[in-house]
């Protein structure tokens, strides 16, 4: 069986367009239902049917049938549905036929504009759905004209765009040129779909390598992951799948051949090819390339926070201008990067160790009673230079602990440096005492979780209710206790 003439052009339209034909026939229907109902100014319930063989569009009008008709636009009695359809029934539907051929030219003229929008949106739909699959593709283009900076391009089917945002700045293209670039979103605009194509995306520079290297092409060298600053220089991270295939090298090609072909495609950038590790700090010893680097440390896992020591002489290497070294080996590795040279770290490290030696517990302060000090490592205060750096005001916001009690805590930290610095004639006393009484003013730091403290050495001293001193000390805290409560 033949089709009609009007079906084999619907069918060519569609390749032309690249819709399905279904579409076509659809907006067919939909444009005659609409030319129909204008012309007979009609409330009836129409449906519209293309015939493939006569290629003509049958327009009918649908009626219920019932027993009493209230609606004679939408109903019809049985005796009526019968003359029409003898097989009609009550609760059924009748077909009547409405003619087609009397519509007119002005009729014509509205199925053509319907026709016609029916398909534009369905070309526009078909383009939106084929260039969001494609998302990441590198793709050859031809700059069409240039609108403020951004250059429209001509894709073939669709037409997009190159925002100046998505240029380097190291290149210039004039209309008629050929570029290529990645395809990084699709946006639906009043003109149609726009496919936004860019020239900094790290996918134009993995693809490029696919192009240019076999090895990546047949999946031998997998490019991991890649970082650039655009017009500048970029880093690509690569590892072979075959141990007796150099990714390194097979990227870099004869004498650098590959690789300066993409340099070339990318207007002179620069381009570091690293391999990859699945360790953290040698991969991010491998991306500070041309660094050399001493050793790396992980800091925090969790935050992906690492440490990086360098020679002097490599520092500045490391970090690169304006950072950009450490900048994009960060990118590419995916991690924090913390570098540091050997003297800074020796530094450091001798400035810890001080830190740790300066722990003195409070059982060393002369003077003070076991609940006293019971109470310091309460509030958090465990050692001499913790208390030290305590101020007066916070001593006294401890429980138990009144101004009195804190002024001869004070006394004690200071008769305890006092009795340091006699025992070592090169300190002043006078440097000590000052640092007692600077650092009573400095914030405290940060209290810890309450830990067991050990309760200080009593055995050369006597027994709290022997001794007045230490009865009329007891008897003080436990006044201002009961004052602060």
């Amino acid at each position: 069986m033949t089709t009609s003439v009007l079906y084999q052009q619907i069918d060519q339209l569609s390749r032309d367009k690249g819709i399905d034909p279904a579409i076509v026939v659809s907006a067919v229907e939909d444009a005659v239902l609409v030319a129909t109902r204008k012309y007979y100014k009609s409330v009836e319930d129409l449906r519209s049917t293309f015939n493939k063989d006569t290629g003509h569009v049958e327009v009918f009008a649908i009626k219920k049938v019932v027993e009493t008709v209230t609606n004679p636009a939408r109903e019809i009695s049985l005796a009526g549905a019968q003359k029409i359809d003898p097989e009609a029934q009550l609760d059924g539907e009748v077909k009547i036929r409405k003619p087609t051929d009397v519509l007119g030219r002005i009729a014509a003229q509205t199925a053509k504009q319907v026709i016609l929008q029916k398909v534009r949106e369905a070309e526009r739909d078909s383009i939106f759905a084929e260039y969001t699959q494609r998302i990441g593709e590198v793709i050859t283009c031809m700059v069409k004209r240039v609108e403020g900076g951004d250059l429209i391009l001509d894709l073939g089917t669709a037409e997009g765009r190159l925002p100046k945002r998505e240029q380097s700045r190291l290149e210039n293209f004039s209309p008629g040129d050929r570029i290529r670039g990645a395809i990084v979103r699709v946006d639906k605009t009043t003109r149609g779909p726009q496919v936004i194509i860019s020239r900094i995306d790290s996918a134009l520079l993995m693809k490029l390598f696919e192009m240019e290297v076999p090895e990546v092409y047949d999946g031998t060298v997998v490019i991991k992951t890649a970082a650039r600053d655009t017009g500048e220089r970029s880093k690509i991270a690569v590892y072979s799948k075959d141990k007796d295939v150099d990714p390194v090298g097979a990227c870099v090609g004869m004498k650098g051949s590959r690789v300066q072909a993409i340099i070339r495609e990318l207007h002179g950038e620069k381009i570091d090819i690293i391999a990859y590790s699945e360790d953290p700090p040698q991969f991010a010893m491998n991306a500070l390339s041309p660094a050399k680097i001493s050793r790396a440390n992980v800091i925090d896992p969790i935050e992906k926070h690492l440490e990086v020591i360098v020679e002097t002489d490599q520092l500045s290497l490391a970090i690169g201008k304006k950072g950009q070294n450490v900048r994009l080996a960060a990118k590419l590795t995916g991690w924090k990067i913390d570098i540091k040279s050997e003297e800074e770290k020796r530094a450091e490290i001798e400035e810890q160790m001080a830190q740790l030696s300066a722990r003195t517990p409070l059982s060393e302060l002369p003077g003070l009673t076991p609940s006293i000090l019971q109470k310091l490592a309460d509030s958090g205060i465990e050692t001499i230079e913790q208390l030290a750096d305590t101020p007066i005001a916070e001593l006294t916001n401890i429980k138990g602990v009144g101004p009195k009690s804190a002024e001869k805590i004070i006394e004690s930290v200071k008769d305890y440096y006092m009795q340091s610095e006699a025992s070592a004639p090169e300190e002043s006393a006078d440097g000590a005492a000052s640092q007692v009484a600077g650092t009573a003013i400095v914030e405290s730091p940060a209290t810890t979780d309450e830990v067991p403290v050990e309760t200080a050495d009593t055995g050369n001293l006597p027994e709290p209710d022997s001794s007045p001193g230490m009865e009329s000390e007891n008897a003080i805290d436990d006044k201002e206790s009961k004052q602060e409560e």
